[in-house]
């Protein structure tokens, strides 16, 4: 097929403003889901957390025929901890529908993702969507994107962008800003895509230079190789060059056993693949991110692709509790690096190291949400591990040492202005603009060191009692800000183990909010609760009710417990300090010290 018959091109946009949704309006506009299929919804979501969390995680491609040209679509995350997976998809594609909520505007990740388009000199469509909405404000939105586009230094030619106005959830779109009409459906958008983005370049004679941008694994094909060919042609069963990242070792030369191509929500065998075009390929089980597949007489590699470096850090272990082993059945340490080595070859923007101890790992990320959602996957894969508090990477600049900033926009109802101007004055963050919104709701727009947004989330969730939307982005670095203030309640720890008593708990509640229930295990040196103070406090959650044979009314009155705080993943590692632990099993997410005894905890208390 002639570049001219295919277009690539990425749909990027901030968290929850539609572009999955979009992606499924396309598939049934051009007939991808037969008349007797079953539609289902935001079906790019594949994967269990996407699903669940409401937010896509991985970049994922469709392709879908217009007019006789075949359109290769890219769906891409919108949470700014999944910045790597943008990175990738837009290496894969010559243009971007920028989607913009009608009623929301820009917002950090549409500024982050823009930013990365334009340094790629992308074309864009400038998708207006939830146009339906009640509150939408069209054109005050579109006003906005043009100022975006100017804050980020955009040329003339990309400022000069068309405009498609869309209900993703009705199917109907119609070219600028309006409502779309009803039977409309999404040709105004897809004309729009052949006109403004162009056919992808590349000499298709030239020899081959073709760029994994992603991997996946087939159980009959092996590990497969999925990019862009840069220029030449890629053809099923000729000989390929793999230049790795090694540059000291000659290329791998091998056969592809197996080229595919995208076709609608699936993969087909195909015959060959021109520059410009997307192409699958099984052959190389050596293959990694940012390898160049090239002709074998003229081997040449490609840039390999540059991403964003983590900013926070944290340590995975070897589950050491007494509970250990009874919920999973991945529980050694070199399992669990076997899984995370495997995780970094298909994640460019996760990075592992080694610690002081072989049994523990260290592991960079983006933020708290990147690193929470590998902990959950290898949790559902039967791994058992314990995992410390994020830390931030530390950088030196000019010999001086700089810690992350972070930009992040908080949209709460107006009455919890206070609540959150008070909770970040303390962590060093400061408001940098704050716009009334409608329907009683404020934006704030926050910068703090990355140190000080930690446990934000959740504590404006219990705050605004869950109406709080939080979305963050690496903004710089800055000088070091010195000690910032930790949580406010301390640690209730089990000093023996054995089963909760209800008689206990009852007694302990009053002291502060309790973790675990009647009947579940405890261990020494567990935490089981927080206290309403600031300190420490060594319990006896295991303590029975005396029996004795005087009968009074309190002595046997029922007891009366408050449900209790399950920590959730996100909530735990937050609310952790330096000295306590996550253990995370298939069944339980449980906080513990990291010295289970009182003498240990004494011993490296002195020690520090």
């Amino acid at each position: 097929m002639p570049a001219s018959s295919f277009r690539n091109v990425a749909l990027v946009a901030h968290v929850d403003h539609g572009k999955t949704t979009l992606v499924d309006a396309i598939l049934g506009a051009t007939g991808v889901f037969a008349a007797h299929e079953t539609r289902v919804e935001r079906v790019l979501d594949s994967n269990d957390q996407e699903r669940e969390r409401g937010i896509t995680i991985l970049a994922k491609a469709v392709s879908v025929e217009w007019k006789g040209v075949r359109i290769n679509l890219v769906d891409t995350p919108g949470h700014a901890d999944f910045g790597g997976e943008v990175e990738r998809a837009l290496a894969l594609v010559d243009g971007i529908l920028l989607l913009v909520d009608a009623a929301d505007g820009p917002m950090p990740q549409t500024r982050y993702v823009l930013s990365k388009a334009l340094a790629r000199n992308l074309p864009a469509v400038v998708v207006l969507n939830k146009v339906d909405r009640q509150d939408a404000r069209s054109d005050e939105v579109i006003n906005d994107v043009y100022q975006l586009f100017l804050d980020l230094g955009a040329a003339d030619h990309h400022i000069e962008f068309p405009i498609v106005s869309t209900d993703a959830r009705a199917g109907l779109a119609v070219a600028g800003v309006g409502l779309p009409p009803q039977g409309s459906g999404m040709a105004p958008l897809l004309d729009a895509i052949l006109e403004t983005i162009p056919a992808s370049g590349g000499d298709p004679e030239a020899p081959l230079q073709a760029l994994v941008t992603n991997l996946d694994a087939s159980d009959y094909l092996g590990r497969l190789a999925i990019g862009r060919v840069a220029q030449g042609t890629l053809r099923a069963g000729q000989q390929v060059a793999l230049c790795h990242s090694n540059e000291e070792e000659p290329p791998i030369r091998r056969r592809l056993t197996q080229l595919l191509g995208f076709s609608g929500l699936g993969r087909t065998a195909v015959e060959a693949r021109t520059a410009g075009d997307l192409f699958v390929v099984a052959g190389f089980p050596e293959v990694e991110i940012g390898d160049t597949l090239a002709d074998p007489q003229d081997p040449r590699p490609l840039p390999r692709l540059q991403v964003d470096e983590p900013v926070l850090r944290m340590t995975f272990g070897v589950n050491t509790s007494p509970l250990s082993g009874r919920d999973g059945s991945r529980l050694t340490s070199r399992q669990i690096r076997e899984r995370l080595e495997r995780e970094v070859r298909g994640n460019v923007s996760i990075r592992i190291g080694p610690t002081t101890s072989p049994e523990i790992i260290e592991v960079s990320g983006r933020g708290e949400l990147q690193l929470a959602v590998l902990i959950e996957t290898m949790r559902r894969e039967g791994f058992e591990l314990q995992v410390s508090r994020p830390e931030v990477v530390i950088r030196q600049i000019g010999g001086v040492p700089h810690e992350p900033l972070e930009r992040a926009v908080i949209d709460i109802p107006s009455e919890h202005v206070g609540t959150v101007t008070q909770a970040i004055a303390p962590r060093q963050g400061r408001v940098t603009d704050l716009r009334p919104g409608d329907s009683g709701r404020t934006i704030l727009t926050v910068l703090a060191p990355a140190r000080g947004l930690l446990g934000l989330r959740s504590l404006l969730m219990t705050a605004t009692r869950g109406t709080a939307l939080i979305h963050q982005h690496h903004d710089g670095w800055q000088p070091w800000a010195g000690d910032l203030p930790a949580r406010t309640g301390g640690a209730m720890i089990a000093d023996r183990a054995g089963p909760a008593t209800g008689f206990a708990l009852e007694n302990l509640q009053k002291r502060g909010v309790m973790f675990v229930g009647i009947g579940e295990a405890v261990y020494e040196g567990m935490v089981v609760g927080e206290t309403s103070r600031g300190d420490e406090m060594l319990v006896n959650p295991t303590r029975p009710k005396e029996l004795t044979n005087i009968r009074t009314h309190d002595h046997d009155e029922a007891v009366r417990l408050t449900p209790a705080r399950r920590p959730t993943l996100e909530t735990a590692i937050e609310w952790i300090a330096e000295d306590e632990l996550v253990e995370v099993t298939p069944a339980a997410i449980r906080i513990r010290k990291r010295f289970l005894t009182e003498s240990e905890r004494r011993l490296a208390r002195k020690a520090r």
